[in-house]
């Protein structure tokens, strides 16, 4: 579905989502690289369980939600790709521990 322009270059990088290693070029966006590897969805909804992908590309909709490193909610547009990333797909709400103090 989604493909690289023929002169785009740049250092690969190693990362996993759910488990599962792909490669990508250091400095993309987190959902750029997905969309290049193939995945379709990032999260599901809270209420229905729906599966949702990226969407806007620039940080409007939160429809790209994922885990990244341990940490929830983070906008996989927003994210730069980087070496050893450990990134999951995010389901349902995810919860602010910095906000609750736990």
């Amino acid at each position: 579905m989604f493909r690289r322009l023929p002169d785009h270059h740049g250092e690969i990088v190693t990362l996993t989502f759910d488990d599962k290693p792909f490669t990508a070029m250091r400095g993309d966006s987190l959902a750029a690289a997905l969309l290049a590897a193939g995945v379709t969805y990032l999260r599901t909804t809270p209420v229905s369980g729906a599966e949702r992908g990226p969407y806007c590309m620039m940080g409007v909709c939160f429809e790209c939600l994922v885990t990244v490193n341990g940490r929830s909610n983070r906008q996989a547009c927003l994210v730069a790709v980087e070496e050893d990333m450990r990134v999951e797909t995010q389901r349902g709400k995810a919860s602010h521990p910095e906000r609750t103090g736990r």
